[in-house]
């Protein structure tokens, strides 16, 4: 395992970038070390804290954190990536679409707020809510409010000073970083597990449109980096270029073709996430239908054999309430 420091970065030491030089480079970064250490020890002890009282938390919900959230938030601040993000523009691109991207919808599926709510006693339980769902919080994650954001992000980071300043003042670069990853919570987060932020009318079928209308979005900088004709941070990767990188022009469209096609996939998982919620509340809303339903039969009076006829029946809840399920059950039985 190889390490490099900004010296040598500078310095230009670097070895021609490989597959192999790829995967076993690694450098620390102690902010971003130290922030994926913190969320997974809470993480943790929510977990811990609520098998203690026996409730079963899902593995698939804790594995999605720690190796998708995590670990992709390690591989983006800490692997190659980062080793060479100095001299070539491609791996700090596709380090800024994982901290956009993918990283939040790791988070995102780990379910972190219902566990904070849950694991937390009661007061402290309540707090988090009522911080999740106050005023500013609502704005921010608002749907289009919340794309729009991620997309003015991406774009200030490219086409003003912000990037190529970042590349020269380290606390910058840092700071960056949180910057994409907020910015990619602020959408992901809400749309995936907390819809106490989310207007009423943002339902599933809503929500699988605003994934798809993202995805589109999600495009767009790949897309204008890899077009642009201006190099993005430009004289600072002339500078830094080592002797065995390709020319500069292209590298920069490695990176916007890296972006474009790491949001275009990061958006079928999130769209089938969203589809297998959808399919799920149908199941729990079926299902409670139905016990309703066996309740309100089992409530009907039957005749007797050889005795008076029955009072008029108990009309089901169908026959006389006005709403959506309703309607479809009586239509459902003309039919039939």
């Amino acid at each position: 395992m190889v390490g490099y420091t900004v010296t040598e970065l500078s310095a230009g030491r670097l070895d021609e970038l490989t597959a192999g030089r790829l995967l076993s480079s690694w450098r620390l970064d102690v902010p971003a070390l130290l922030l994926a250490v913190a969320l997974g020890a809470l993480y943790g002890w929510g977990v811990a804290r609520l098998r203690r009282r026996g409730v079963p938390w899902p593995p698939a919900r804790a594995a999605a954190f720690a190796l998708l959230g995590l670990g992709g938030l390690v591989v983006a601040t800490m692997s190659g990536l980062a080793v060479y993000d100095h001299v070539l523009f491609w791996p700090a691109a596709v380090q800024n679409v994982l901290l956009d991207l993918v990283v939040p919808l790791g988070l995102a599926l780990g379910d972190p707020l219902r566990l904070a709510v849950e694991a937390l006693p009661q007061r402290a339980g309540a707090r988090v809510r009522r911080a999740v769902t106050g005023r500013v919080v609502r704005a921010l994650t608002f749907p289009l409010v919340s794309t729009a954001l991620v997309l003015a992000t991406e774009l200030t980071v490219y086409f003003t000073p912000y990037f190529a300043t970042a590349l020269r003042v380290g606390w910058l670069h840092e700071l960056m970083y949180l910057h994409l990853l907020l910015a990619g919570c602020l959408f992901v987060v809400p749309v995936l597990t907390r819809e106490e932020t989310l207007p009423s009318w943002c339902t599933h079928p809503v929500r699988v449109a605003l994934v798809f209308l993202d995805g589109v979005v999600d495009a767009v900088p790949g897309i204008v980096v890899m077009t642009h004709g201006t190099l993005i941070a430009g004289s600072w990767y002339l500078s830094h270029a080592p002797s065995w990188s390709p020319d500069v022009h292209h590298d920069q469209q490695v990176g916007g073709g890296a972006m474009l096609g790491i949001a275009e996939l990061v958006a079928l998982p999130f769209l089938l996430a969203i589809l297998f919620q959808w399919a799920r509340v149908e199941r729990v809303q079926t299902a409670v239908l139905d016990r309703r339903l066996d309740a309100e039969l089992a409530a009907v009076p039957r005749a007797e054999p050889g005795g008076a006829p029955a009072p008029d029946r108990v009309r089901p809840w169908w026959e006389t309430e006005q709403n959506d399920v309703a309607d479809s059950i009586r239509r459902q039985t003309r039919d039939h």
